[in-house]
Order: C-alpha cells, then sequence, then structure tokens
C-alpha cells in the first residue's frame, strides 16, 4: 500500500492507479478543481502526503501548477505522452500498469523557495530553448530527469522546483546528445 494519497483528475484515473498499486485517491474532477478539492489535498498532504499524478497535457498541468501553489511539499508522478496516449486520448487511465508503477517509483518533490544550480543559460546550451529542435528535445530530457515535457520557461521553473543538480542535468544532457549523435 501507498501511504500517501494520489491526486488524480477522474475516476478512470483512479481505477488505472488501483489496477496498478494499492493506494487510495482524490479526484479532483478535472480541471474545474476547487476550494474543497484543495482543502481535502491540503489534510492529505498534512496527514499521509500527496503525490500529485495528472494527465501530461494542458489540463493536468493547470492541475498540477494549482496544487502546487497551494499545498507546498507535494510529490509528483509523471507520464510520458506517448505512455498515456490510446486512440488519440491522452490520459492517465491508458498507461500500462507496469508504467503507472515506474512513474510511482520515480517521483520528485517540490520545495518552497526552491534552489537548483540550473541557469537559463544551461538551457541555452542544451538547445532546449532558442533551437530548432527545442520541443523535441526538452521532451527528450524531461523523459530522462523524469520531470515531464513543458515549454522552456516551465522547464526551467520544474529544475529549480525539483532541484535538479547540475550534475543530474549534465548526465540527462549527455545521454541526449549521445542518443542524437
Amino acid at each position: 500500500m501507498i501511504k500517501e494519497i494520489i491526486v488524480v483528475e477522474g475516476k478512470d484515473d483512479t481505477t488505472a492507479i488501483k489496477r496498478a498499486v494499492e493506494a487510495e485517491t482524490i479526484e479532483t474532477g478535472g480541471s474545474a478543481i476547487n476550494k474543497d478539492i484543495i482543502k481535502r489535498i491540503k489534510l492529505a498532504q498534512q496527514r499521509r502526503g500527496v503525490i500529485v499524478f495528472t494527465d501530461p497535457d494542458h489540463a493536468g498541468e493547470r492541475i498540477r501548477k494549482i496544487i502546487s501553489a497551494q499545498v507546498p511539499g507535494c510529490k509528483h508522478a509523471f507520464l510520458t505522452q506517448e505512455e498515456a496516449t490510446s486512440k488519440g486520448d491522452i490520459g492517465v487511465e491508458n498507461a500500462a500498469p507496469e508504467t503507472i508503477r515506474k512513474a510511482l517509483a520515480n517521483l520528485r518533490t517540490d520545495y518552497v523557495a526552491a534552489q537548483s544550480d540550473i541557469a537559463m543559460e544551461d538551457l541555452i546550451a542544451a538547445g532546449l530553448i532558442v533551437h530548432p529542435q527545442a520541443a523535441a528535445r526538452r521532451m527528450e530530457m524531461g523523459k530522462r530527469l523524469g520531470i515531464g515535457y513543458c515549454n522552456g520557461k516551465q522547464f526551467y521553473n520544474r529544475c529549480r522546483m525539483f532541484r535538479i543538480t547540475r550534475e543530474e542535468f549534465a548526465a540527462a544532457w549527455q545521454q541526449l546528445e549521445n542518443k542524437e549523435g
């Protein structure tokens, strides 16, 4: 049984989580997350801890941001869009049980007043922003770092939020370079 309570978007996500692991969930009811849900998530965080496990799409990212802003110290599980897509539909409910278990084994924690030694210049040098292939490179780096896909500014923020070290960043970048080379 997973100690923390997993925050998901809906009933189908809960079903997928329970097929993969023994856990309890809080459903946000989609992207219209309200004050009562935030109160439940805050209580869960205080009592048992929270894992945010939303869809790898715009709505899921919006929910993740809202929760992170209002409930500090949450853990985050990420899926890639490929892992969460079936017949053109993107969602946690589409992921295989082993993929869900893998995502839950590679959690990241956000931190209040997060610090990282990654600078915007590092993202430019790695071709993650201001580069013709920046989006594809961010997608690969996000997979390797376990922080998911996002735009350049959000990628920088996630590096800081999850305290990605210069060593982690360099190792992921080297793997990307070796794959491309």
